[in-house]
């Protein structure tokens, strides 16, 4: 979504004339560098077709002077909040308070009467846990938004009335804007600069940087879950059995047979301990057993999803769009990187030997 102010702005860059959009980065002691160092180096490459910078980029803090970062240097900010004044586009990083438990929920008075400086119809974003900064200011109330995964059981307590959704790589809820990770930030800017300029910007700044113009999926897919030794309680030896016959269907009964229950009583008794229905918890583990195959085998996505128990390569597709928002090969491709040219041999391979059917589950 386009912010208030980048229709202007363009109309501007079209007319000639030399405004840039401004872009002032906020940024507090235990700075990330590299959060800095993608808002220069994405604004700061964005260029017209006849070559001129569309962007000005300018960094400030609370109290100018030496900024403390996360590493072993300063940097040195001449900027106050004054800077903000004149902005279109505001982006605060993370720091590293923002780890810090006792730290979060709570901002800085001077970071506070800062952000009131900002002007009315600019827009404002978020690298990974600076959200909490947009929370704790009161601007992402009753907005969608995101951070790191590691920090949403916290941002969720701390601000119930944010629509936090922990999967995706970024948010733009009407010209507030919040990523994910660090890199997500990457992610974040290229949406940006391709709302302001559009698609042939964003690619070439892309191009230039050697980061993919966008990515497929969301954080979802680098959130390290193994497939979990199930815990002692009448459901675990249900679970015990389905994770050792993950490649076989496993239908409801089966399961109930071998924790001796009802179907009725084992899926109450299953919620009530996994917090999610059986089948919910069979396919979560399937997608878990073929996350692990696709990163350390080099078997076909056709027989690792038989070795998953999702029966087809179909069907573990539709699972992994859903579960993670990347198909079996791109999330592959992330962490092995695989040879486009592989989905074409593993289709070969599949229609020869073929595959079990979808799982009744």
């Amino acid at each position: 979504m386009r912010s208030a102010v980048s229709g202007d702005v363009r109309d501007e860059v079209n007319e000639g004339a030399r405004r840039l959009h401004r872009v002032v980065v906020l940024v507090r002691p235990g700075l990330l560098p590299m959060e800095l160092g993608i808002v220069h180096r994405l604004f700061g490459h964005a260029r017209s077709a006849d070559g001129e910078r569309l962007y000005e980029v300018v960094t400030c803090t609370p109290a100018p002077g030496e900024v403390a970062t996360d590493a072993d240097f300063t940097v040195n900010v001449g900027a106050g909040p004054e800077a903000l004044e004149g902005a279109d586009t505001v982006v605060v990083p993370a720091a590293e308070e923002d780890y810090e438990p006792q730290e979060r929920g709570r901002i800085d008075p001077a970071l506070a009467q800062a952000l009131t400086r900002i002007p009315a119809g600019a827009r404002i974003a978020s690298i990974c846990t600076g959200s909490f900064v947009l929370a704790a200011a009161g601007l992402l109330a009753g907005r969608r938004a995101t951070t790191h995964w590691k920090s949403c059981a916290e941002f969720r307590e701390l601000y119930p009335e944010v629509d936090l959704d922990p999967d995706v790589l970024y948010t733009d809820d009407a010209g507030i804007l919040t990523s994910a990770g660090v890199a997500s930030g990457v992610d974040l800017c290229l949406h940006m600069i391709r709302s302001d300029f559009g698609a042939a910007v964003a690619n070439a700044v892309a191009r230039s940087t050697v980061v993919p113009p966008h990515r497929e999926g969301g954080q979802a897919q680098y959130i390290e879950r193994p497939v979990p030794a199930p815990d002692v309680s009448s459901t675990a030896a249900a679970r015990a059995f389905a994770l050792a016959h993950l490649d076989r269907p496993l239908a409801l009964a089966d399961l109930a047979a071998e924790a001796a229950m009802s179907v009725r009583t084992f899926s109450r008794r299953f919620r009530e301990e996994a917090g999610m229905t059986p089948v919910q918890w069979l396919a979560g583990q399937r997608v878990q057993r073929a996350r692990q195959l696709l990163e350390e085998t080099d078997l076909p996505v056709d027989r690792v999803a038989g070795e998953a128990g999702f029966g087809t390569g179909a069907s573990m597709r539709q699972h992994f769009q859903a579960a993670l928002g990347v198909s079996p090969h791109a999330y592959r491709g992330t962490f092995r990187g695989v040879r486009a040219g592989e989905e074409e041999a593993e289709n070969r391979w599949s229609k020869r030997v073929g595959v079990g059917q979808d799982p009744v589950s």
